[in-house]
């Protein structure tokens, strides 16, 4: 009973509290009943839905000198954040990790508190004669994440999982500012978008544990990545075909 009530907790909506950190926590037990969880997952709708919007108007020209660019962000638990830029073409890299906050805090133990002012966050490195960082935005604001919620996303709550652009640029703030206010003047979403923006050096971003890395790709039979991630891998392939790879670009072999 112990079991079957922690394996609800990993992915159940109706658990809104923390169900993530119970599934890294209990992994290991968990493991033998996920491909149960997945049949019966489903056969259900995933929480979060995709959302089809227009392009930015202001972008950077794809056509740059510069062979990589750098774009962080955070929205939500950085699994199925990592999972669906991985997925995307002319992403070379895809980093899960922590922003916001110090250092010395910089690890799940302490971020998965709430109190150390980071956020989970995922360093994306692609190749801008592929793809602009506009057009990263716009899969990151339709697929990853529902930008209208304030610190929370999906069964997760806390300020860990506020939605974040972190720019490296003047450039890169423009175009998120501007790129917000076009989507709140179309109305594309029920409510107003959330997203923060705020600077930060790329040397302020640090990566997740090893067991973070490349999860959803590890474990696509895990309750949590099944009912909340790959559905998102899906939206991403049917909304963004010509900017979807089926095989992911991996930390492993990254």
């Amino acid at each position: 009973m112990e079991t079957k009530n922690a394996l609800a907790t990993v992915y159940n909506p109706a658990h809104p509290q923390s169900g993530r950190s119970v599934a890294v926590r209990r992994f290991a037990l968990l493991s033998l009943l996920s491909l149960v969880a997945v049949i019966g997952l489903r056969s259900t709708h995933a929480a979060e839905t995709a959302v089809k919007i227009p392009a930015p108007k202001i972008d950077i020209a794809m056509s740059t000198d510069a062979s990589q660019a750098t774009a962080i962000l955070a929205g939500g638990c950085f699994w199925g954040v990592q999972a669906v830029f991985q997925h995307t073409q002319g992403v070379i890299a895809a980093v899960s990790g922590y922003a916001g906050g110090d250092q010395m805090h910089a690890h799940y133990d302490d971020v998965s508190s709430g109190s150390t002012g980071h956020a989970e966050t995922v360093k994306i490195t692609y190749d801008p004669h592929q793809i602009s960082y506009g057009k990263l935005l716009q899969i990151y604001f339709s697929v990853v994440q529902d930008p209208t919620q304030l610190d929370r996303q999906g069964p997760d709550s806390g300020t860990q999982y506020r939605s974040v652009i972190f720019y490296q640029s003047d450039e890169q703030k423009r175009i998120a500012t501007s790129y917000i206010a076009q989507l709140d003047a179309a109305k594309v979403f029920p409510k107003p978008i959330v997203t923060q923006t705020v600077a930060l050096p790329v040397s302020s971003f640090y990566a997740a544990e090893k067991y973070h890395q490349d999860f959803a790709t590890l474990h696509p039979q895990h309750g949590y990545i099944a009912y909340y991630d790959l559905p998102k891998l899906e939206n991403l392939k049917k909304l963004f075909p010509a900017e979807y790879r089926p095989v992911a670009v991996t930390v492993a072999k990254s």
